[in-house]
């Protein structure tokens, strides 16, 4: 399914289908996906090869630059000062955003080991959706032999959903696959 094809399946299949299942009377109430944010986080900052290595994979996985996340306060219990680079960030929207969820559906989400369907729980009470992902390796893009280190990453789907259950049948329509 190409990039076009997954915004066109939302408008002409999962538009249609989402406005008669929650009984919409304009096609604008109905939920959509405005964004997808991908977010990693390496530490205290003192390896400056793992932060280089999490804004290399971010770029790899998503074709855009991510921003360096800074520390917003000092917590001397963590050697962490107030302005230290501990992450970084990427925020997807249109083109991109749509060729990044087929690809996460369709061809990452299938090669996590063990994978028996995300968790239908993880909404945040607004219909937007977050996974987390514990390694780099399942993306097809990441070339193994040059990481030095597992990287982690949060996953938010952001979308226009009032509560978790249009979110759900959003997500659901799209081809996320929930756990039963």
């Amino acid at each position: 399914m190409a990039t076009a094809t997954l915004k066109e399946k939302y408008a002409t299949e999962i538009l249609p289908q989402l406005q008669k299942d929650l009984g919409f009377d304009n096609a604008m109430q109905v939920p959509r996906i405005s964004k997808v944010v991908l977010n990693t986080g390496v530490g205290t900052g003192k390896d400056k090869d793992a932060l280089d290595e999490a804004v290399l994979t971010l770029a790899t996985i998503t074709g855009q630059r991510p921003v360096v996340t800074k520390a917003r306060k000092s917590i001397s219990n963590f050697k962490l000062r107030e302005g230290m680079p501990v992450g970084a960030s990427v925020t997807l929207r249109g083109e991109l955003m749509y060729n990044f969820l087929n690809r996460l559906i369709n061809i990452v989400l299938p090669r996590v080991r063990d994978f028996r369907g995300v968790s239908p729980k993880a909404f945040d009470g607004f219909g937007n959706y977050t996974l987390g992902l514990t390694d780099q390796s399942v993306f097809t893009e990441i070339d193994l032999d040059k990481m030095k280190n597992t990287i982690g990453m949060n996953i938010t789907i952001v979308t226009t959903a009032r509560t978790n259950d249009e979110g759900r049948a959003l997500l659901k329509l799209f081809g996320m696959p929930f756990a039963s």
